[in-house]
């Protein structure tokens, strides 16, 4: 099978294995879903967040639909590092977090508290020593 998830690391920072990716994306998404992943830092993720949603400041995730089947999602990691702490978790278990929220909007989900029992449940699925602070 042709992988669906193309990844582009504009970043030296560390980040989450390819495997952990692929697999979150294909559990939530489907295998045929094709996603890009832009890993970048806040000076392209501020770009695409002023261009796309109006708002002049990086963001630590974006998420876009491009099809039914297609969609990207940009995450920036020195604002992932920055906002980590504000919800009690290490920086590599909240880039997983982030990733799968923007998997679960790219889905369809809104933010509400279907979308954050689906959260704990992919959280607790890919990284089961991990807490939310909302639950």
């Amino acid at each position: 099978m042709e992988n669906s998830l193309s990844i582009k690391k504009t970043t030296k920072r560390k980040t989450l294995p390819l495997a952990f990716f692929l697999r979150a994306k294909d559990t939530i998404l489907g295998s045929k879903y094709e996603l890009s992943l832009v890993i970048c830092g806040p000076t392209l993720s501020r770009r695409y967040n002023k261009a796309l949603r109006r708002k002049d400041r990086a963001t630590n995730i974006l998420s876009f639909p491009l099809t039914k089947k297609s969609g990207e999602i940009l995450l920036d990691l020195t604002t992932t590092k920055r906002d980590a702490p504000k919800f009690a978790m290490d920086e590599k278990t909240f880039a997983g977090f982030l990733f799968i929220h923007g998997l679960l909007h790219l889905k369809g989900y809104e933010h509400g508290s279907t979308m954050e029992r689906l959260e704990k449940k992919y959280v607790q699925l890919f990284f089961p020593r991990a807490k939310l602070p909302y639950v």
